[in-house]
């Protein structure tokens, strides 16, 4: 029997056999493998974006925070600037209204009283008097609250003061 080739047949059928059953279960285990490290990759990968998101959002919050922080003082700071300003203007315009009173008095007290000069003098002095008490007492808004209604009472004859004065301009940039 030990020659029989029926019998080598058979028992080489069942090596093959065995060995295909052990090459598909070595495929199996290679395939499964292959499978959980693709899955590890890919959740090391999902993981890894979640956190460079998670940064990246952090990062531009905090970007974003700062711009507005700096917006704010720079805000701020312009505000305090122009107060500063208007402050100093308003400063100036009633130094400018006590200086054409100071200026009214020392031309009545030097003028002469009577005659034609002396009447143009004593006229230009009330002028002088009333136009500072008028800088003085309104200031620099007050000023401008007045010719804004000035303007709006007269729109045809500011534009065309507003154009003699550009044209004046223009003439006197160019020589």
């Amino acid at each position: 029997m030990a020659n029989n080739p029926q019998h080598t047949t058979d028992r080489m059928k069942d090596a093959a056999t065995q060995a295909a059953d052990r090459a598909k279960e070595v495929g199996h285990n290679v395939v499964d493998k292959a499978k959980e490290t693709a899955t590890g990759f890919a959740d090391k990968a999902k993981e890894t974006a979640t956190t460079f998101a998670d940064r990246a959002k952090e990062t531009a919050s905090t970007v974003a925070d700062r711009a507005r922080d700096f917006a704010g003082t720079v805000q701020d700071k312009a505000k305090q600037a122009a107060d500063f300003a208007g402050k100093k203007a308003g400063d100036a315009t009633g130094s400018v209204g006590s200086g054409m009173e100071s200026l009214a008095g020392t031309l009545r007290e030097n003028s002469p009283t009577e005659g034609y000069l002396g009447t143009a003098a004593h006229r230009v002095a009330d002028t002088l008097e009333q136009s500072g008490r008028y800088l003085r007492e309104e200031g620099f808004s007050g000023m401008a609250g007045d010719m804004t209604n000035l303007i709006k009472r007269n729109p045809i004859p500011a534009v065309l003061v507003g154009i003699g004065v550009g044209y004046l301009l223009a003439c006197a940039t160019r020589s």
